[in-house]
């Protein structure tokens, strides 16, 4: 891999690792060089938030990515407190992420909104202003604050990202985030769909041509027998895909297909096509993989943040193969 790559090449610290394992995870994904390490909060694995200072408090160089905190799961103004805590120790190192919350998860702990896409639009808003220092009085659809103002906002504000995947959320990021971050299974059809959508959004919000981050999620495996990859990265990606058609398989053209596998039975997990799988995630040869990260790249993404098959320093070992072959 080009030297010029290794700046755009990130990872995550998948949620199945258990935590006691980040400190490590971080220090040697520093140690490779990755640009950035990302951390999640998904229910009811490790917080998002303790996890992101952890990665950072035992790190000097790699930017933390959060991606995603639920927008609903607290007060808007208390994520502006958090996030402003680690964009002051850490300037310039902490990437924030907000999202929807996965509908089922946030029906479990009775925080559903009655409009996720006006929860999400305004936690956005009002975090990004009391990020950028504002006093803010707000009474929206889901979020109401009264002369809410913080004591220590950060000197270098971070950019918030909104973590989204369909038609009107896209466009709420264009309006409301300072970029986007993509979930796994995005193709290149789907990045250049998403991007038109962010900026519809931007246009409408009288943002047109603002700079907008976008950074994509791909699950990912190398092998030297690139069909082996596909192998298992396989089942990661039909279990997505066995809930249903989404904007990722539309943007891809296959929803047709999907259903007739789906009709006959098929096992998605051992039957997705191989086209697909690489269409949708970095896999094969370290060189094959190479390659797929620069169209990511030259489509308009700014990181790419590798979600490996294997979990905790395996993981990082095989990333090695890639940027260091």
């Amino acid at each position: 891999m080009p030297n010029t790559l290794k700046s755009q090449v990130g990872v995550m610290f998948r949620r199945e690792n258990p935590p006691e394992l980040l400190p490590q995870f971080a220090r040697h994904a520093e140690f490779l060089r990755l640009n950035e390490l990302w951390v999640v909060e998904d229910c009811f694995y490790a917080s998002g938030i303790a996890s992101a200072a952890v990665a950072l408090a035992c790190t000097d160089r790699i930017h933390v990515g959060l991606g995603i905190v639920p927008a609903v799961a607290r007060n808007p103004a208390f994520t502006a407190m958090e996030f402003a805590t680690l964009a002051r120790i850490y300037p310039k190192r902490f990437i924030p992420g907000i999202g929807h919350g996965v509908t089922e998860w946030m029906q479990q702990i009775g925080a559903f909104p009655k409009s996720q896409l006006a929860a999400i639009s305004e936690t956005a808003e009002v975090v990004r202003r009391l990020l950028a220092g504002e006093n803010v009085t707000f009474h929206g659809e889901h979020v109401h604050l009264d002369n809410v103002k913080l004591e220590f906002p950060p000197a270098h504000v971070p950019p918030v990202l909104l973590g989204v995947r369909s038609v009107k959320s896209l466009m709420a990021s264009g309006r409301s985030a300072d970029g986007t971050l993509l979930a796994e299974q995005a193709s290149l059809a789907y990045v250049r769909w998403a991007q038109a959508q962010i900026a519809q959004g931007q246009a409408a919000a009288g943002r047109a041509g603002a700079p907008h981050v976008l950074k994509v999620y791909m699950y990912f495996a190398v092998d030297t027998d690139g069909a082996a990859a596909v192998a298992r990265v396989r089942p990661l990606l039909g279990d997505w895909l066995s809930y249903g058609n989404n904007a990722y398989t539309a943007a891809l053209g296959i929803d047709a297909e999907l259903d007739a596998l789906r009709a006959r039975g098929a096992d998605l997990k051992q039957e997705l096509p191989e086209a697909w799988v690489r269409e949708m995630s970095i896999v094969g040869t370290p060189a094959e993989c190479a390659a797929s990260i620069q169209r990511l790249l030259d489509a308009g993404a700014e990181q790419v943040i590798l979600v490996p098959e294997l979990l905790g320093r395996a993981g990082l070992d095989a990333i090695e193969q890639v940027i260091h072959p």
